[in-house]
């Protein structure tokens, strides 16, 4: 009986080593390939990689200028609550069982307990900062996904894609995500 189990357990042991062997680690086998590609495996076993299409929100065209608009602030109240607390006290029911079957006794009573009731009130006012207009990156575009008539859209874009703009040459191609149109 022993030795079966052994038995079972040395085949076990081989037949996991050599799966985890042929599995790589089993870190998913995608190590090294661009996140944003495709991977087309035929008949043959061998993978080609291929680049993703282009996001159905991504437009391109000739960069035409940048715009950074800061964010708009200004100060203004509001009402200020302050945590007001009272002391409160309540019953809490005891209860104990002892025994069992027909010598079963409850044994009960009570207590006071003290806790704290907090709520908030109204109490003056404060003031803060209210942001008027949130901080904006802007790009502008010549030829908007090769339309020649379409010259001078504004969009909106990440931080990121408003530096490589800043940096790009007048009129460069251009390809991004916008975050939002117009400016």
């Amino acid at each position: 009986m022993f030795g079966k189990r052994l038995l079972v357990a040395g085949a076990t042991a081989v037949l996991i080593a050599g799966l985890g062997a042929c599995g790589g680690g089993g870190g998913g086998g995608s190590r090294g390939v661009d996140p944003g590609a495709v991977t087309d495996v035929g008949q043959s076993g061998g993978g080609t990689v291929q680049k993703a299409p282009p996001s159905p929100d991504t437009i391109s065209g000739l960069r035409d200028s940048v715009r950074h608009l800061a964010a708009k602030t200004t100060r203004a109240t509001r009402p200020h609550l302050a945590r007001k607390c009272t002391s409160a006290t309540r019953q809490v029911r005891h209860t104990q069982r002892t025994g069992t079957g027909t010598h079963r006794t409850t044994r009960t009573w009570y207590t006071t307990e003290r806790y704290q009731s907090c709520k908030k009130v109204r109490s003056g006012t404060e003031t803060y900062t209210r942001t008027v207009r949130p901080q904006r990156w802007c790009v502008s575009l010549d030829n908007v996904d090769g339309d020649t008539a379409r010259d001078d859209v504004w969009y909106q874009v990440t931080p990121a894609t408003y530096g490589k703009a800043r940096h790009a040459d007048e009129h460069a191609r251009m390809e991004f995500t916008p975050t939002r149109t117009g400016c």
